[in-house]
């Protein structure tokens, strides 16, 4: 019976890995957007951060609702659900492409994001249930794993179907006449629209192939946690500080992603052309999966807390480094910080949910709600950036790093329940 009880659990683990690549493909696409939206309307950095903005607020609006959601039809159709919204998010791009306005991208980043955030609150908890509890961190690490796959191939596949390599600076744009600037707007407003009409058409199918689909029935108030499943998943204080370490992490990570084709085109770093620089963000969050599945090994062996400590303080390093450097040490010690994120969320994730019992459903829409750190972190860098400058604004990382040093370094204990 537990035999196949543990064929079931590694089956659902199997399609569960490909919804973490899609909404990381989808998610780090964002990185490619940026520039070529920031070009296309001629923005300044913290018009441009709107869009993480926009983005990840889904996660904060959405999130709690989620919660409650999941927990009334279940995991299965929580994520037939968010497939479903995110699919018609990616079909707002076309109209937004076709009629050249901001506030409709905007409009269609949220939406977007409304469904990969009800896609993370069903699937996040699930992994951690799927089995044994003390393995939760390493096998979410290894889910998220196919997350970092899919945030590593879109930079470069980004680059090269949206980041053109006739974009022009802002000074060529303002030489353009009415008519010009209307040709040269409608050619880089369309490079989005077949990319996400292609993304839609996936979320759709996945969501018709998970309706048909048979996964294993999980109950999250399992015997051993029933008495300290009472009350409200905010009583716990090791979520609530969790909650903030995602809120910091997703908000440094996302940070240094945004501005990374801007970083690498400052002359005194690299000089890169937009398209080069995209491919080049791969780099960043391709250290990311290779962390991943080297951490969902290693955390077999070592505390998840200390490895978490550990990455969090090497990250602080890094960026302090590409902030204060130039050339390739500033470049390459950015880029690097990916390999430091790899085990990052999904250890704070697991951490946090430890003992919640029946509120695992609410602790992971918390936890989810948190998530909204992309949303005012990198808007807060991207103010600074045009005040300050880029390198600069690398601070703000640098701090979020070193809150999850200190939630790394707390959480070495066990948890206390009851």
């Amino acid at each position: 019976m537990k035999g196949q009880q543990a064929q079931a659990y590694n089956g659902a683990l199997t399609v569960l890995t490909t919804l973490f690549f899609i909404w990381g493909f989808i998610t780090c696409l964002n990185d490619i957007l940026i520039p070529h939206l920031k070009a296309l309307f001629t923005l300044n950095y913290f018009q441009a951060m709107l869009i993480q903005f926009c983005f990840f607020m889904a996660y904060f609006v959405v999130s709690v609702p989620s919660g409650w959601l999941v927990e009334k039809i279940g995991y299965k159709g929580g994520i037939i659900a968010g497939l479903s919204v995110a699919g018609l998010g990616c079909l707002l791009f076309y109209p937004a492409a076709g009629l050249r306005a901001y506030p409709l991208f905007l409009t269609a980043f949220f939406v977007l994001a409304a469904g990969i955030t009800l896609l993370q609150v069903a699937a996040n908890p699930y992994v951690t249930v799927l089995g044994p509890a003390e393995t939760a961190s390493s096998r979410l690490t290894l889910t998220q794993a196919f997350n970092s796959l899919g945030t590593t191939l879109a930079p470069y596949f980004g680059a090269l179907l949206i980041l053109s390599a006739t974009v022009k600076s802002a000074d060529e744009i303002g030489r353009l006449d009415a008519e010009q600037l209307s040709i040269y707007q409608a050619s880089q407003a369309a490079a989005v629209q077949n990319p996400y009409l292609f993304l839609a058409a996936v979320l759709f199918g996945l969501a018709a192939v998970f309706a048909l689909l048979k996964l294993p029935k999980i109950d999250m108030e399992p015997a051993r946690t029933r008495e300290a499943g009472q009350g409200s998943a905010w009583r716990y204080p090791h979520l609530v500080l969790g909650a903030l370490a995602i809120f910091v992490y997703v908000g440094g990570e996302v940070a240094i992603g945004s501005f990374m084709v801007s970083f690498l085109g400052r002359p005194e770093i690299a000089g890169l052309a937009e398209q080069d620089a995209g491919k080049y963000v791969s780099f960043y969050w391709g250290g990311a999966m290779v962390g991943r599945f080297v951490g969902a090994a290693a955390m077999r062996v070592l505390r998840p807390a200390s490895l978490l400590a550990f990455n969090a303080l090497a990250a602080c390093l890094l960026v302090t480094a590409a902030a204060v450097g130039s050339g390739e040490l500033a470049m390459w010690s950015l880029l690097s910080v990916g390999l430091c994120n790899s085990i990052m969320f999904p250890t704070i994730f697991a951490l946090a949910l430890t003992g919640l019992g029946r509120h695992s459903g609410q602790g992971s829409g918390i936890l989810c709600a948190a998530i909204v750190g992309g949303a005012i972190v990198p808007l807060l860098q991207g103010w600074l950036a045009d005040n300050w400058g880029i390198q600069p604004a690398l601070g703000v990382p640098v701090l979020c790093y070193l809150y999850i040093a200190y939630y790394g370094w707390r959480m070495r204990m066990p948890v206390a329940v009851g």
